[in-house]
């Protein structure tokens, strides 16, 4: 047997506050600690029976005395046999805890009835021991069982080491195993190690499998661990008792589950490794434990080979059970029985009377141990006094310790002694070695902890990985670790799948064939490739050498300046009751002074300010984020000159602020300054802060007073914005927090995850030193210290959150105190943006005063009187034309687009899936412009388009652009109004139809205006083209087809497409009059079907009562399908087709095929010839093919021309721009007349 190492044995305490301890005033005097014991013999008697583990109590006690520890004490003992049952629980406790008063409680040795103890142990005060099976994580619950005591780790400490080890082997995948038991010991363990490894904050582990296996039923063992096999390969399992390990080693033998595959984690806190605690004369390890794999009789049962073999194929995860005093661990095993026996124990039962001198129970030692802990810590208060020792006050924190419980070093010392904060047992990751003899041999050594100052908050849920020992290197883990599993680490998948079947092939056998074919094809495109790509990489090194090299910086031209003694300059402003007087611009040599850890150094011949960062990998983000900072300019923005890179540390250039930092000015106090001088200073921080956060940074994240630079115009710029991902030279200080959010405190939170509001508390304390005139929280007057302060904004308190105090000696504006007030609410929410700060602070603009400078010349003369009323005027005229900018743009763009093109965004192309767009021209355009002069054409279009724009207004239609006589107009774009656009588009055409008809020209009385309106609708895709003049195009076989419709339209009319015409009539039935003009050849798009609008139903000025010019004479009378019938609400008469007109169409596609095939059959063969000609020689059959060929292609040709041109004569004569008229109407032409 072996004892384990703990470096905590305290788990749930009070807080650690209470540890000063009452010195003895008096003489010593004896008394007697009466101690209560909830035993249990029946349940579990091996582990927990108080026959075998009792007698660690007066042994403690006797191992104490031995080295001089509570020579004043005696102690005695009311036993209580519980058997873990919670109703005798409750009834021992009382009596222990109401009706004898003890000092103290063991057990009982089980987690539910120890619950019941722990409860009754808050209202009665009294300590409780913990031993045995009481791992579960409820336990170490300090806020329900405080007075709770164990030396055990919970099963969440063993979940954490799990987690750790299948991280470190990339084991993802696993299987819970565990034995079932009367206490349901291994269910908690396993319960607690599930939820451990399901956390999001720790490794992300897939439990494919979670089972319980009985030790009686071998055929349920089996089938599970069957189930198991073709899940997973990592397989972690908890068993209590020796013949439950064993048991499970020959089943997973039996099962074939012990080849190299295979991983068996024992999970395991009970120090035992690969050993049992047996009496039957095995052969065992150096720690006297038998291995696991030995029969538990005198004589060996054949499965000793098998159970070692699995044995080979398992690791461990137990508690750490180095002994160093081994003649203790001989004495304790050998007088366990008789210490129980034997007063002042005399336990007299059966059990006891019968237990074995040569074995203990396997919990014997936690029951040393945690009450060897509780009588150090009795000797520790170095008191007799009932009053110190029964007082849990005194008491508790001395049971807080980090030393080695039961190592027995004669010292008493532990190797953890320097840790500053409670430390957990070391758990043990092992395994058995082939050496002789066989031994066991820690690969890992995990110790965890919680540095946690505060015991009242100490949870297992903040326990943190404090070392981790590795028993092996890197270079040596397959021969070091995975000896028995051919030296090589398992996988948690095997690599031909659980089934056998996804084995991979080899690569040649199945893509050889591929490979040679792809081979060749590359090595054929190789050449080409290779030049692209040089010239590729040439360019995007040539941009990226030309983008670096804006903002990198040789280190060799920064230069340290000389050092030379100059007079002070001294700068004086003297303006009645407010001056600014003083040292206040920094020289070369007052530049060292510094707040901040800034250099002034020599760049180009000009000053700069240079911070040192550490040198780290840059990513091409972290590139182009430096030139993109580089090119930011604001009045109220420090300039960001570059980076250097080149030296041992990476130097940020700034550029020169004389005057040092605000904190400088401050920490100098050598000035006063006037309340406006004041509002100047916080406006021009706030325009900074504003600008920073319309920007790609959205945030500046380290804004203090420090960071607030002054230059010679006292204007302050903001610096160090943009460098996150540097670290800085020195570590800062706890103080430079001061300027932080209690958010961010709260989370400490980078500058990434940061809000802009926090940038908003940070400006309103560094108004609140510039109000005060004293440093941020006047700290040098406070009693609290910083660490104090920032522990009372942590903790907040909503409006009564501790913040500086405004003590002001000017006259400042009410509402600017205000202002600060809710920059600093405890609240982000509450606290108002930049913008609105700016806004606030424009309108608390004094009126006589705009600017700093300003004022300042305002103290020395009154001439900047009339200079703020020209400011005043030129800011109306400067909003006015803005406006008119603004309205003017809005004109030209829409205005979404607009507002996005004016705060510096990119307009994305844009897809819409159903729009209506619109075409007219003006019919006879050129000959209505060659009678009248340029300015009467554009006096005519100016009169005829600014009405046009009015109807478009009405309508809520997009006008895209006009150009000449042509006009576009969408709708559904850029704002989508579902089916509404076609609505719209068909009521905007009818008026402009209306307008034009009552339009008279005022130089060509005798003209009418004609329009000529073609509509389509579909999917379109809208952008913003161009730089220069930007233009809001439209793009998409839509608006192709409505330019067709116009073409092809007629004067006067509105053509539409079938698909438009399918939207407005299924979405507005009856509530328009069309007319299907038949199908006509569109350019582009072949044979289409067209609609004429005719006008809204029922009104007496519709179109229909206009003359409806003709189709084709193929297509008229038009032939209605019977949907479109029922739609149209007036309809031609059916086109009667006759057996003859079919026949005939039949031979002119025949005859048309015919020809064409002839031309195919003539030019191959030709083509053929003519190579044989090439290659060979001229000869006879070569020229009579090219007669034919030629003679075939005219004839073609001629045949085609004078078809098509019978089909579409009608269609062609009506289509010429400017010079079709309407036709008569349909009845003018009998039934199968050609019109043409």
């Amino acid at each position: 047997m072996e004892f384990w190492l703990f470096k905590l044995s305290l788990l749930l305490l009070l807080d650690y506050g209470n540890s000063q301890l009452v010195q003895p005033t008096v003489t010593p005097t004896r008394r007697t600690i009466r101690v209560g014991i909830a035993a249990a013999q029946a349940t579990q008697s091996g582990s927990i029976g108080w026959s075998s583990c009792g007698g660690a109590v007066p042994i403690a006690v006797q191992y104490l005395k031995t080295k001089g520890l509570l020579q004043n004490f005696d102690f005695e003992y009311f036993m209580e046999y519980t058997e873990c049952d919670k109703a005798a629980t409750v009834k021992a406790g009382l009596k222990f805890m109401k009706d004898m008063k003890v000092d103290v409680v063991i057990g009982p040795p089980c987690a539910k009835a120890l619950e019941v103890m722990g409860t009754l142990s808050v209202i009665y005060k009294t300590l409780v021991l913990g031993w045995g099976f009481v791992s579960e994580s409820q336990l170490a619950d300090n806020t329900r069982f405080p007075y709770v005591t164990s030396v055990q780790p919970t099963a969440t400490t063993l979940g954490l080491a799990t987690s750790k080890i299948l991280e470190l082997y990339n084991w993802d995948r696993v299987a819970l195993l565990y034995y079932t038991d009367e206490q349901n010991y291994c269910q908690s363990v396993i319960d607690d190690v599930e939820a451990t490894l399901n956390d999001p904050d720790n490794y992300s582990v897939n439990i494919v499998w979670k089972g319980q296996l009985v030790y009686a039923n071998a055929a349920a063992t089996r089938a599970t661990l069957n189930a198991v096999k073709s899940r997973a390969r990592i397989i972690l399992f908890c068993a209590i008792a020796g013949p439950e390990k064993r048991d499970y080693l020959i089943k997973v033998a039996q099962e074939n589950m012990t080849n190299s595959e295979y991983v068996h984690v024992l999970l395991t806190m009970r120090s035992v490794g690969y050993g049992v605690q047996t009496s039957v004369g095995k052969k065992t390890f150096a720690n006297g434990l038998t291995p696991l794999w030995e029969s538990f009789t005198v004589a060996a049962d054949g499965n000793e080979t098998m159970a070692k073999r699995a044995a080979e194929k398992m690791l461990v995860i137990d508690v750490n059970s180095d002994v160093q005093d081994a003649d203790f661990l001989q004495y304790f095993t050998k007088n366990i029985a008789n210490a129980v026996r034997d007063p002042p124990m005399n336990c007299n039962s059966s059990a006891c009377i019968n237990a074995s001198s040569t074995s203990m129970g396997s919990y014997a030692r936690h029951l040393f141990d945690v009450f060897y802990l509780y009588g150090q810590a009795i000797d520790r208060l170095n008191t007799t006094d009932p009053a110190v020792y029964q007082d849990l006050a005194y008491l508790i924190p001395q049971l807080i310790t980090s030393f080695d419980v039961s190592r027995h070093d004669g010292s008493g010392a532990s190797q953890q002694n320097a840790l500053p904060c409670p430390i957990l047992p070391t758990l043990r990751f092992g395994r058995q070695l082939r050496t002789s003899p066989t031994r066991q041999h820690d690969i890992f050594q995990l110790l965890f902890g919680n540095c946690n100052t505060n015991f009242n908050e100490f949870q297992f849920k903040s326990l943190k990985l404090f070392t981790m020992s590795m028993g092996y290197t890197t270079a040596n883990e397959g021969t070091a670790v995975w000896h028995f599993w051919d030296n090589k680490r398992p996988t948690d998948s095997p690599i031909c799948g659980f089934s056998g079947r996804y084995c991979p092939v080899q690569f040649w056998d199945q893509y050889g064939a591929l490979v040679f074919v792809a081979a060749v094809v590359i090595l054929f495109l190789l050449f080409i490739m290779f030049t692209c790509v040089a010239c590729v990489l040439r360019n995007r090194r040539l941009e990226q050498e030309r983008l670096n090299s804006e903002w990198q910086i040789p280190a060799i031209k920064l230069i340290m300046p000389e050092r030379r003694k100059k007079p002070n300059s001294r700068r004086s402003i003297n303006s009645g009751p407010s001056t600014v007087t003083g040292d206040s611009k920094m020289t070369m040599d007052s530049g060292m002074g510094f707040h901040e850890n800034y250099t002034v150094q020599m760049y180009e011949k000009d000053l700069v300010l240079t911070t040192k960062h550490h040198g780290t990998q840059l990513s091409r983000e972290d590139r182009d984020k430096f030139a993109r900072l580089r090119k930011m300019d604001h009045d109220n923005l420090n300039k960001f000159i570059g980076l250097s890179i080149d030296g041992p540390m990476y130097v940020a250039v700034w550029k020169m602020c004389s005057r040092g930092s605000l904190q400088d000015i401050i920490a100098r106090g050598n000035f006063s300054m006037d309340g406006f001088f004041m509002f100047c200073i916080i406006r021009d921080i706030a325009e900074g802060m504003n600008y920073i956060h319309k920007t790609f940074l959205r945030v500046h994240g380290n804004l203090r007073s420090a960071t607030c630079l002054v230059n010679d115009s006292w204007q302050v710029k903001l610096a160090e914005f943009g460098l996150d991902n540097l670290l800085e030279e020195h570590t800062p200080t706890k103080k430079r927090l001061l300027w932080a959010a209690p958010e961010v405190l709260r989370g400490s939170l980078t500058v990434s995850q940061m809000e802009p509001s926090a940038d908003v508390y940070s400006f309103a304390i560094i108004a609140s030193e510039i109000l005060t005139k004293r440093e941020a929280w006047d700290i040098a007057n406070r009693k609290e210290g910083a660490d104090e302060i920032l522990y009372m904004i942590k903790k907040g308190g909503g409006s009564g959150a501790i913040r500086p105090e405004l003590i002001l000696d000017a006259e400042v504006s009410p509402s600017l105190t205000t202002l600060v007030k809710d920059c600093w609410a405890d609240v982000p929410e509450d606290r108002p943006k930049s913008e609105q700060i700016c806004r606030l602070l424009f309108e608390m603009t004094p009126k006589a005063n705009t600017n700093l400078m300003d004022h300042v010349f305002n103290m020395l003369e009154e001439y900047t009187t009339t200079l703020e009323v020209d400011i005043e005027e030129r800011t109306k005229e400067l909003t006015l034309e803005k406006k008119k900018a603004d309205i003017l743009l809005s004109r030209m763009l829409p205005k979404q687009v607009a507002e996005r093109l004016k705060a510096g965004q990119t307009v994305e192309p844009e897809g819409f899936d159903s729009v209506t767009v619109f075409f007219s021209d003006v019919v006879k355009f050129t000959i209505l412009a060659a009678k009248c002069s340029p300015f009467q054409v554009v006096n005519l279009l100016n009169d005829l388009y600014s009405n046009f724009d009015t109807i478009i207004e009405e309508h809520g239609v997009y006008k895209v652009e006009s150009i000449g006589d042509g006009y576009l107009c969408v709708s559904g774009l850029p704002t989508r109004n579902g089916y509404a656009h076609i609505k719209q588009i068909v009521d905007m055409s009818l008026q402009f139809m209306e307008y034009c008809r009552k339009f008279k020209i005022p130089h060509l009385p005798r003209e009418q205006v004609e329009l000529r309106i073609g509509i389509n609708s579909g999917p379109c895709v809208a952008g913003v083209v161009g730089l220069s003049m930007p233009r809001y195009c439209l793009f998409g076989d839509t608006v192709n087809t409505a330019s067709r419709m116009e073409s092809n339209g007629k004067p006067s009319m509105i053509h539409m497409s079938e698909a438009a015409h399918s939207l407005l009539t299924s979405h507005y039935p009856h509530q328009y009059e069309t007319n299907s003009r038949g199908e006509v050849i569109i350019k582009g798009k072949g044979v289409m079907e067209t609609f004429w609008v005719l006008g809204k139903s029922g009104e007496t000025n519709s179109l229909s009562t206009r003359t409806t010019p003709p189709v084709t004479d193929e297509n008229w009378p038009p032939q209605f399908k019977e949907e479109q019938r029922k739609r149209a609400v007036t309809p031609y008469p059916e086109r009667v087709i006759t057996t003859a007109n079919r026949r005939r169409d039949t031979l002119h596609v025949i005859e048309e095929l015919g020809y064409s095939a002839v031309f195919c059959v003539c030019s191959a063969l030709n083509t053929i010839y003519y190579f044989c000609n090439i290659f060979y020689h001229f000869n006879f059959w070569f020229l009579l093919a090219t007669i034919i060929s030629v003679l075939l292609v005219l004839a073609y040709g001629l045949n085609t021309l004078v078809h098509w041109t019978a089909r579409t004569g009608t269609t062609s004569t009506s289509s010429t721009s400017n010079q079709a008229t309407a036709g008569p109407p349909p009845s003018a032409y009998p039934a199968g007349i050609n019109p043409a």
